[in-house]
């Protein structure tokens, strides 16, 4: 049970697609369950940052449409990530700023300008219950978060106990900001089964422009407008599918790009399954896929191949900037 027991937030509308999220669940991949977690994990730390929360803390992660939430205890929140305006009592605030809102007072959002998904974190969290050692929410496996699903309509839920005094008013500067492009660039390591592409493929893999689809979720996001791809004609060997694209079942990394039938790109993220059937041409690097957390249906991505020298320099580049982040909203 919740170690405060104030169900201090109300649901009222839920929003589109309104979930508890952390910086997610390891250690389980092994056995099927993905780490979950914000999509935009650099954006979720920033919340928490702003609020005095330890960055790992339970937030919500509003996806396009923002909801509205009935606070019933004061608290301080902030909402970082998408260009999602919130509203305290019909009056506009601002993104990247803790902001202190009052008992009986009533969050809501404005239409999402750019980028799509926000995160709301409250002084103390999202007080849910601990499920493998995170508050996250897995919707496909019906646990972690508020009942293991997306918020509902007459939703509670509690805030845990504020770690200490809060500055109010404090800002994220605008260098440390989540980036909300419209075109992207989403650097890949080739995988293990790049070399099962045609020549002509692997090169219009990374020429193309390709375009987020409607059915990108937390799961994985779907890309088309390239031209297809194709495999190396071979003997499809014993427990692979008919298909080119089909493979032996092997373990998936998250950020690994799947192409079933050679037809759409899939990024799978922090929801999706552990492994499968489709050959894996490559993998987003680490320090990318915040970026694809933010990219709404229609945005566009180029897919650019990197090295591992150059994926490790990334993830540096990556750290360097979260501990810039922690210097500022911590000093």
């Amino acid at each position: 049970m919740p170690t405060d027991s104030r169900l201090a937030i109300e649901v009222v509308k839920p929003g589109l697609a309104t979930s508890v999220q952390d910086t997610g669940r390891q250690g389980y991949y092994h056995v099927g369950i993905p780490p979950s977690g914000a999509l935009d994990q650099y954006a979720l730390r920033a919340a928490n940052l702003l609020v005095g929360n330890l960055e790992s803390a339970a937030a919500l992660e509003c996806t396009l449409l923002g909801p509205q939430l009935l606070f019933h205890a004061e608290t301080l929140i902030a909402v970082t990530g998408a260009d999602m305006l919130p509203k305290i009592d019909g009056v506009a605030q601002a993104c990247n700023v803790a902001l202190r809102i009052k008992a009986g007072s009533t969050l809501t959002f404005d239409y999402v300008k750019g980028g799509a998904r926000a995160y709301l974190a409250v002084a103390g969290g999202i007080d849910v219950p601990v499920v493998l050692g995170s508050r996250s929410t897995y919707a496909l496996g019906a646990f972690g978060g508020h009942e293991g699903r997306r918020l509902q309509k007459g939703d509670r839920l509690a805030m845990g106990r504020e770690r200490g005094p809060a500055r109010e008013g404090t800002e994220l500067p605008a260098a440390l900001r989540s980036p909300l492009a419209r075109e992207v660039e989403l650097r890949v390591l080739p995988g293990l089964y790049h070399h099962r592409l045609t020549d002509a493929s692997a090169a219009s893999f990374f020429e193309d422009a390709w375009v987020v689809a409607p059915e990108a979720d937390r799961i994985g996001y779907r890309y088309k407008q390239g031209r297809p791809l194709e495999f190396k004609p071979r003997e499809q060997p014993f427990g692979a599918g008919a298909d080119p694209s089909n493979i032996v079942d092997a373990c998936y990394p998250v950020g690994s790009i799947q192409v079933p039938a050679g037809l759409e790109p899939i990024i799978l993220h922090r929801d999706a399954v552990s492994g499968g059937g489709y050959a894996t041409i490559g993998t987003v690097i680490s320090a990318d896929m915040d970026r694809i957390g933010q990219m709404q249906p229609n945005h566009q991505a180029r897919f650019v191949p990197v090295t591992m020298a150059q994926t490790l320099a990334a993830r540096r580049e990556a750290q360097l900037r979260l501990a810039r982040l922690r210097e500022v909203l911590l000093r």
